[in-house]
């Protein structure tokens, strides 16, 4: 039997045991509605609730079943946020989490506006560069699922460990070695800034970042442009109609970039998941870790500061 992806088929799938479950079409996103179909079945999909463990997340009410999954879980220390943990530290936290590559994961926010997607987006891709292929994003997060009318439990759940080995791939990760071949012309991607306007131009800057500004050469495409208004993410359909109008073809090579590779994350999940760019890559460590390197050539630096780096260079 072929099934295109729907509730019916999701639903069809799991009634026929995990490994037909496994197979069938996967996300990237689920509607609400989707996974509580798919909530307490026999197969059901490991739900990973990556809110804070307080009242105002996951303490306060989650998805029946749900994981408490803590978004740090999957970030770097505070003076660089977007570094991306080792393999022996994600490891241990995956096997914590009960998280394994042959049960399918669905990633859950908050939902509370377009940055918090972000938190979704990066542990997808986290997810998905250790080689858990089967994965999906609650469209509008906890939120949606509230406006939707389903049920929110209180009571905390225990994962069952798995023995899951992490070795993160490389498909989509871009490093600061990719960042300067783009800058030199060696290899020609597409540097895309996933912040607003502000930060692209110099006017704001992470309080993390040594210096503010941009990587040279590089396009300003806000991680704003993907949602809709009540929060959730456009379609397929339209986030192609996004990349095509930016002259982003299928086959155009991307770094996507932001502070910290949280608005990143977006981006590189709106082309690489959405819209189905091939070739996307995303910088975990972005502009912080970038401009903490005085080697590293940026742009639209304010002029106090460009002039400095710039006596820097020339000692």
């Amino acid at each position: 039997m072929t099934f295109p992806f729907s509730l019916t088929a999701a639903a069809v799938a799991l009634a026929l045991g995990p490994t037909l479950a496994a197979a069938a079409d996967f996300g990237p996103l689920v509607t609400p509605q989707e996974l509580s179909a798919l909530v307490g079945k026999d197969a059901a999909p490991l739900v990973l609730d990556i809110r804070g463990e307080g009242e105002d997340g996951y303490g306060g009410g989650h998805i029946a079943g749900a994981v408490n999954a803590p978004y740090q879980l999957f970030r770097g220390p505070a003076e660089n946020p977007g570094a991306v943990p080792d393999d022996a530290t994600l490891t241990s936290r995956f096997r914590e989490l009960g998280i394994s590559r042959e049960q399918p994961v669905v990633v859950v926010h908050q939902g509370s506006d377009d940055t918090d997607f972000g938190a979704a987006a990066r542990v997808y891709w986290t997810l998905k560069s250790s080689g858990v292929s089967q994965l999906a994003i609650l469209n509008g997060g906890v939120n949606g699922w509230k406006e939707a009318g389903l049920p929110l439990s209180t009571e905390a759940v225990t994962p069952n460990p798995s023995d899951i080995e992490v070795t993160l791939s490389d498909q989509w990760l871009a490093d600061a070695g990719d960042v300067q071949a783009a800058i030199d012309g060696e290899s020609g991607a597409l540097l895309l800034d996933a912040r607003p306007e502000s930060f692209w131009k110099g006017e704001e800057a992470h309080p993390a970042a040594a210096r503010p500004g941009t990587l040279p050469d590089s396009r300003d495409l806000p991680h704003s442009s993907w949602f809709q208004g009540d929060g959730a993410l456009i379609d397929a359909s339209a986030a192609a109609g996004i990349a095509q109008d930016g002259g982003i073809a299928p086959d155009t090579e991307v770094v996507s970039f932001c502070n910290t590779g949280h608005w990143a994350a977006t981006n590189w999940f709106a082309l690489s998941e959405l819209a189905g760019v091939e070739g996307v890559k995303l910088y975990p460590e972005s502009m912080v870790g970038w401009s903490q390197d005085e080697n590293h050539a940026m742009s639209n630096v304010p002029g106090r500061l460009q002039n400095l780096w710039n006596q820097i260079k020339g000692n």
